[in-house]
């Protein structure tokens, strides 16, 4: 190999390179925890060397995106989460199977067992099969990179998309040895050769289509034979792996002496039917260890029964291992111990024994100076004075957050855009005796999926108080750009109708909640009204400023302990109170200078300190 480095690596850094390797041109996604990094690597090594990387507006527009350009024959991947992720694009995917592809197309799709940063374990495994498209699951970054571009080789060898699914603990990972060689040039298309019967999904074509859909399939369970699955002879237990799971029954078998064969199959979705019954019938007995459902375990012993093999199947189903969160050492070994019968090796590990004091529970809380905390303190002092008692509508973002004490502002929240179209029915299933309050971020999500629902409360007439809480960057999920730097949120509020439109400073209190408090009026008159609470992000903010920040500090002697600052905002820059009740900032460490808990103090206890004033106008240009 000419011009190969080895490198510590992030998993998705070394997917993304292992996909400039195969030669991608396009490469588009959606920011979500775990995927994000692939595309910031792309768009950060990638365009030195010519590949398209963008992000996209939503998962089903960046699917869309890498599918065209595979439809016309370039090399292509699209990247996403599990949930509010795959699920959006479920409506091209699912095309994209029958139609097939020209060029290389891999979609890459992150989960996330044990819900890190999601609100369901949702196991895309499924999706392959529901889909007729094969998955490749890679177990560590090397594997990974290696993987995608095989991935990439065996799309365009079959004309079909393949998924590559990816765990929390694949693509957080940070591993080595890695092989990184020099990216092949892109390989773009010369132009898109037009072919309907093909390409254009109406029912006469993909009545044909999905029988060479399943004609492609069959082709494609014989190819999958060969494969790298990995298979280690050492016992008649036989230990059969998929992802990230194959790390752990190797550390079993080589660290605590657990004696068994390992059978790692890097396509759980179609399973390679010979190589299984092959390792099969050298076993005794089968253990089925793999991260998220049961996947590769129902349809092994489906393939065995039509096998006639007849072989004791432990796992998941058997309640071996555990089926919420993800794996661990200790719970695969757990799962070993019982299905083999032997003494956990790791209960018998001498420990120290340290007497400590547990530490104090600490629920997630807003960033110092967060623009969202200041935006839910307006909202409840706003509602509390009017008598108003809302049902707030949540979304998916930093915002969540305001689920959590003192805001306690988050009554349902369930995926990205739901805001407004729970809302919406709560406000009609109640017969319209409900004040609803939906809250979305213009950081991305408001233009992932809220748009629609928009135009759809508008076009129904449905009253609400919509806020769309804008900080100017994706932030939740580490600082990605996204359309509001560019389309105006206000603009197309006006453009489809909405009744009353104001955009706001959260950091101006007094004028928030004036404007809060006159949108509900508009509401109870039966209109609907939009305000866009807009303040850059403070991460971003002290980032581009470099910590050159103004900040502020507690005049003691003015305090008089009534504890607004640190009851109501709950910026974690006001520490706990001193024994006198009294506030104390933390300056130096943790104060941006957002200047809020110095305008609700009544006593102007809270005093500046530097340039408030030039800092503040800095920080509103973002």
């Amino acid at each position: 190999m000419s011009n190969c480095i080895i490198r510590l690596m992030l998993g998705n850094h070394a997917i993304a390179h292992g996909a400039m390797e195969a030669g991608i041109a396009v490469a588009a996604g959606y920011p979500g925890t775990p995927s994000s990094e692939i595309i910031e690597y792309l768009l950060d090594n990638g365009r030195e060397f010519g590949v398209y990387a963008e992000w996209s507006s939503n998962e089903k527009v960046a699917y869309e995106v890498a599918y065209g350009a595979a439809l016309a024959g370039a090399r292509s991947i699209v990247t996403m989460k599990h949930v509010g992720g795959l699920n959006v694009a479920m409506d091209p995917l699912m095309s994209s199977a029958y139609t097939g592809v020209k060029g290389g197309f891999v979609i890459i799709t992150a989960d996330d067992p044990g819900m890190w940063s999601s609100q369901n374990e949702q196991d895309n495994r499924w999706v392959g099969l529901h889909a007729y498209i094969p998955v490749f699951e890679p177990y560590d970054p090397q594997n990974a990179k290696d993987l995608v571009k095989l991935a990439l080789e065996f799309s365009e060898r079959h004309g079909h998309p393949v998924m590559m699914r990816t765990v929390t603990r694949v693509s957080h990972v940070r591993g080595g040895p890695v092989t990184v060689c020099s990216p092949e040039k892109p390989r773009y298309s010369e132009g898109y050769v037009k072919e309907p019967r093909r390409h254009a999904l109406v029912p006469a074509n993909a009545r044909t289509l999905k029988g060479e859909l399943l004609r492609r399939w069959s082709t494609i369970e014989e190819d999958v034979e060969d494969a790298p699955h990995v298979y280690i002879d050492g016992n008649k237990n036989l230990i059969i792996t998929s992802g990230v799971a194959f790390t752990y029954a190797l550390e079993a078998v080589k660290n605590y002496g657990v004696k068994a064969s390992i059978l790692n199959v890097v396509t759980p979705v179609p399973l390679p039917r010979k190589v299984i019954t092959d390792a099969v019938t050298r076993a005794d007995k089968v253990i089925v260890i793999e991260e998220g459902d049961p996947v590769l375990e129902q349809q092994l012993k489906a393939l065995l029964y039509d096998e006639d093999i007849r072989v004791p199947i432990m796992g998941k189903m058997e309640n071996l291992f555990n089926r919420v969160g993800e794996l661990t050492i200790n719970s695969v070994m757990d799962g070993l111990t019982k299905a083999l019968g032997i003494v956990n090796p790791l209960t018998s590990i001498k420990t120290i024994s340290i007497d400590y004091s547990p530490p104090p529970q600490r629920p997630p809380v807003f960033c110092p100076g967060c623009p969202h905390a200041a935006s839910f303190y307006e909202l409840k002092v706003s509602t509390a004075r009017s008598g108003a008692r809302p049902v707030f509508s949540g979304d998916i973002g930093c915002y969540s957050l305001g689920i959590n004490n003192p805001f306690n502002e988050q009554d349902l929240l369930t995926n990205m855009g739901s805001s407004l179209g729970l809302g919406m029915g709560i406000y009609h299933g109640t017969n319209g005796k409900t004040l609803v309050i939906p809250i979305i971020g213009g950081d991305s999500t408001f233009f992932h999926t809220g748009l629609p629902a928009l135009v759809n409360a508008v076009y129904n007439k449905t009253p609400m108080l919509i806020l769309i809480l804008d900080n100017r960057v994706t932030a939740m999920t580490g600082g990605q750009p996204n359309p509001t730097s560019m389309i105006s949120i206000e603009n197309i509020a006006k453009a489809v109708g909405v009744d009353y439109v104001r955009t706001i400073d959260p950091f101006d209190t007094k004028k928030a909640q004036d404007t809060i408090t006159e949108a509900m009026s508009v509401v109870k008159g039966g209109g609907v009204a939009v305000i866009i609470m807009r303040r850059g992000c403070a991460l971003e903010a002290t980032r581009l400023n470099r910590g050159h920040v103004a900040r502020y500090y507690v005049d003691a002697n003015a305090c008089r302990a009534c504890g607004i600052c640190y009851n109501l905002i709950a910026c974690p820059a006001i520490v706990p109170p001193l024994e006198n009740r009294k506030a104390w900032i933390d300056p130096p460490n943790m104060c941006v200078g957002c200047s809020v808990c110095a305008q609700v103090c009544p006593y102007n206890a809270i005093k500046p300190e530097g340039n408030v004033k030039e800092w503040l106008g800095k920080w509103a240009e973002m």
